[in-house]
C-alpha cells in the first residue's frame, strides 16, 4: 500500500469563534427499531389506500393531522414505513382521527374525520390508488356529537347502505345513526338516533363481525383502561347490543385512552387487534384463535421496541452500570425517572427498560435528572429536577438512594427545573447548570470538594441567556476552543448554541442550523455509535426521543464524566476531496503519535512526533492515492487517544 506522507508543524492557532455547520444526520431507528411512530393519543385506522391488495395504516394524533404508513410488506406479512402525504389537505382541527370508507359508492375510499370542528367528510377526488381529498362542507350538519367525536361505518340493517357509530368524548355515549339516504348519497340526522351505552368518556368505537355469525359487533375504547364490547345478538337486520367484555378481558389494562381497530393483519380471514393510546406506542394482539372464537396473543415485533416514557422526555446518558456503554435516563410527565439499560454495544446500543431503583427520585410531575458520582465514592448519584423548580440531591448508597435534603434544599428556581452535571469551572469537582421555565439557565458552583459536595447559587453567571421558556441544556466545547459552550432546547422546539467568548456566551446559530425539535425540546449530548465525536438526542412533550447522528467531530463534552480526556481533536474540511488538516491542544509537552485506521480496524500508516509543545498545533494527513471512504485518525498521548472519523469523497 503506497506510503502516505504527513507534515507535523507546531503553530499556535488563533482561537476559533466560529465553526462549520455539523452534517447532524437523523436517524429515529436507534429509539425506535419499528419504525412505527409514538404519537400521542394515537389512533390507528387501516385501509388500502394505495389498491394494492393488503391494509395500510392511518394514525391519528392530537399532533396534526393523520399519518399514513403504507404496507409495503404482504398481506400475509406486513411491513409498514411513512407513504406519501396523502392527508396534505386534511386539516388537523378536523381529524384528529379518521376512518376511510367507500360512503359515496363510487369504488374508492372516502375520509370521514373526528376532531376539534366535529366530523367531516373529506371526498376522495383522485383514484384508487392514489386518493386524493377534498372536503365536502356541511355533510354532517346537524349532528350533536360535539368535539373530538370518533366514527365508524357499517351497514347495519343490510340495506346496502352504511350507517355511522359516533363515539362521543363529553360524555363517552355510543349514538348509531341510521343512514336515511341511499348507497350514493348518504343522510344523518338527529330524528334516526339511538344511544347503545355509555363508557365513560372519550368512546372510541369500531364495527367488525367478531363471532362471524353475519353481523356487526362493536368495540370500543374509552379514557380508562380496557375495552367494552358490544355483541350483537340479533341479526343483519335488526341489531341487539349486549356487553360480552369477557372476550378482551385483561388486554389495555396497562393504557389509558385505548382506540382499537380490528383488521385482519396476517392473512389468516380473523381479525387481529391494534390499538393506541394516550402514551402512543401501538399495541398489537395476534388472533390465535378462530374466526367466530378469538384468542388473544401479544406480538410486540411488528410494533413494538419504540422507547416512550409516555410524555415530557428528558434524555441524559451515563454508564450506570460501568459496562462500557452508555445507558439512558430520562425524567418524565408523570414525574418518574425511566432507566433504560443499553444491553447492546458502545457502537450499537439496544434499550432495556429497568427503573426499579430508581423509583425513589420521584417528587414532582414532569421531572429532569442528572447523573454523576458527586461525592468520589465511585457509585453515581443523581440530581432531580421537577416542575416545581426545586432541585434534589439523592446519594447513591449501593443499595438505593437516600435524599440528602440539605445539599439543595434552599434552592428554586421558579419551575421545571432541567439540571445536567459538568465541571464547568474545571477544578476537578462537578457543577450543576440548570435551565428553567423562564428560559433562564443557573448555575451552581460546587464550592466543596470532590467527596463532599456544597453547591452555592452564583447570579447572573449566565448573563443575558434566555431562551423564551421551558430552557434545558447540554454543555460541550463546540468551537474546540478549550472552554464549554452550552446548548439549548426550549418549550417551542427551538435549538440554539452560545458560544463561550471567555468573558460571556454569545449565540452562533451555525453549528445547529437546520435543527429542530418538537414541543419542549430536551436536548443530551452522547456518542452513541463510538465513532469518537458526539451525536445529539433530543427528548420532547409527546415522550419519545429523536436522534441526530454526528457525522464529524463536535465536542469535548464535559456532562459525559468530569474526567473525560480530551484535547479539542478536529479535522476540516470532513468531507474532504485532498487533504485534511487535524487541529489539537496539549495542555503540556508530550509526545505524540498520529494513526490512520481503515474502516475494518487495519492500521494503515503511522507516525511519531516527540516532545511536542503546549499549545495548538496542526496536523495535515496528504491522503495521496487513497480510495474514497471512511477513515480514523486517533492522536494519542501515552496511554489515552483521540479519534476522529473523516471521509473521504
Amino acid at each position: 500500500m503506497k506510503q502516505i506522507s504527513s507534515i507535523l508543524t507546531s503553530l499556535l492557532l488563533t482561537v476559533m469563534t466560529t465553526i462549520t455547520a455539523q452534517p447532524w444526520e437523523q436517524n429515529n431507528a436507534i429509539f425506535n427499531p419499528s419504525g412505527i411512530p409514538s404519537l400521542p393519543f394515537s389512533q390507528p385506522r387501516f385501509a388500502d389506500l394505495d389498491g394494492d391488495g393488503d391494509p395500510d395504516m392511518i394514525i391519528g394524533s392530537i399532533d396534526d393531522s393523520p399519518f399514513y404508513m403504507v404496507n409495503t410488506g404482504t398481506v400475509t406479512n406486513p411491513a409498514f414505513t411513512p407513504g406519501p402525504d396523502f392527508f396534505s389537505g386534511v386539516s388537523s382541527l378536523d381529524a384528529e382521527m379518521g376512518i376511510c370508507y367507500d360512503i359515496d359508492n363510487d369504488g374508492d375510499l372516502d375520509f370521514i374525520s373526528g376532531g376539534f370542528t366535529g366530523l367531516s367528510l373529506y371526498e376522495n377526488i383522485g383514484t384508487v390508488n392514489a386518493p386524493i381529498f377534498e372536503k365536502i362542507n356541511g355533510f354532517f350538519d346537524g349532528l350533536q356529537v360535539g368535539m373530538s367525536p370518533v366514527p365508524d361505518l357499517a351497514d347495519l340493517d343490510n340495506d346496502n347502505d352504511p350507517d355511522l357509530i359516533v363515539g362521543l368524548s363529553e360524555s363517552g355515549q355510543l349514538k348509531i345513526y341510521t343512514n336515511t339516504g341511499s348507497p350514493l348519497s348518504a343522510q344523518f340526522s338527529e330524528s334516526n338516533v339511538v344511544i347503545i351505552g355509555d363508557v365513560g368518556l372519550y368512546a372510541y368505537p369500531v364495527f367488525y363481525d367478531l363471532d362471524s355469525d353475519g353481523d356487526q359487533d362493536i368495540l370500543a375504547g374509552r379514557d380508562e383502561h380496557g375495552f367494552v364490547y358490544y355483541q350483537n345478538t340479533g341479526d343483519p337486520f335488526n341489531a341487539v347490543w349486549e356487553t360480552n367484555n369477557d372476550l378482551f378481558e385483561g388486554i389495555g389494562n396497562q393504557t389509558y385512552w385505548n382506540s382499537p381497530d380490528l383488521v385482519d393483519l396476517n392473512g389468516d380471514t380473523k381479525p387481529d387487534l391494534v390499538f393506541g393510546s394516550a402514551a402512543g406506542p401501538l399495541n398489537y394482539y395476534i388472533n390465535t384463535g378462530s374466526p367466530s372464537a378469538p384468542v388473544w396473543q401479544l406480538n410486540t415485533t411488528l410494533f413494538g421496541g419504540v422507547l416512550d416514557v409516555g410524555g415530557a422526555s428528558n434524555p441524559y446518558f451515563f454508564d450506570f452500570d460501568y459496562d462500557g456503554d452508555l445507558d439512558l435516563f430520562s425524567g418524565s410527565q408523570l414525574g418518574n425517572i425511566i432507566y433504560y439499560e443499553n444491553t447492546g454495544t458502545a457502537s450499537g446500543p439496544a434499550w432495556e427498560e429497568n427503573s426499579g431503583y430508581f423509583t425513589t427520585l420521584k417528587h414532582s410531575i414532569y421531572s429532569a435528572v442528572a447523573i454523576g458520582d458527586v461525592n468520589n465514592d465511585s457509585l453515581p448519584d443523581a440530581i432531580v429536577g421537577d416542575l416545581s423548580g426545586k432541585l434534589y440531591y439523592h446519594r447513591n448508597t449501593g443499595f438505593g438512594f437516600t435524599l440528602v435534603a440539605p445539599a439543595l434544599g434552599s434552592v428554586a428556581l421558579g419551575g421545571w427545573s432541567s439540571p445536567r452535571l459538568v465541571d464547568l469551572d474545571q477544578d476537578g469537582d462537578l457543577d450543576i447548570v440548570v435551565g428553567n421555565e423562564a428560559g433562564k439557565l443557573n448555575y451552581l458552583q460546587n464550592q466543596g470538594t470532590v467527596t463532599n459536595p456544597a453547591w452555592t447559587l452564583i447570579p447572573n453567571f449566565f448573563g443575558a441567556i434566555d431562551v423564551g421558556s421551558n430552557c434545558v441544556p447540554a454543555i460541550a466545547d463546540l468551537d474546540l476552543d478549550g472552554d464549554l459552550d452550552i446548548l439549548t432546547g426550549n418549550s417551542f422546539g427551538d435549538i440554539q448554541f452560545f458560544e463561550n467568548q471567555g468573558t460571556g456566551w454569545i449565540e452562533n446559530p451555525v453549528p445547529v442550523q437546520g435543527l429542530s425539535g418538537g414541543q419542549n425540546t430536551s436536548p443530551a449530548l452522547a456518542d452513541l455509535d463510538a465513532d469518537g465525536d458526539y451525536d445529539l438526542t433530543l427528548g420532547q412533550y409527546g415522550g419519545t426521543f429523536d436522534y441526530f447522528k454526528n457525522n464529524a467531530v463536535v465536542m469535548n463534552s464535559g456532562e459525559i464524566t468530569q474526567n473525560h480526556f480530551s484535547i479539542g481533536l478536529s479535522a476540516f474540511p470532513n468531507p474532504f476531496s485532498e487533504s485534511p488538516t487535524l487541529q489539537f491542544k496539549l495542555a503540556s509537552s508530550a509526545d505524540v503519535s498520529m494513526q490512520i485506521v481503515d474502516v475494518y480496524g487495519q492500521e494503515i500508516y503511522t507516525e511519531k512526533c516527540s516532545n511536542m509543545a503546549p499549545g495548538y498545533h496542526s496536523l495535515k494527513w496528504n491522503v495521496g492515492a487513497f480510495p474514497p471512504g471512511v477513515y480514523f485518525i486517533r492522536v494519542i498521548l501515552g496511554d489515552k487517544a483521540e479519534t476522529v472519523k473523516v471521509i473521504k469523497q
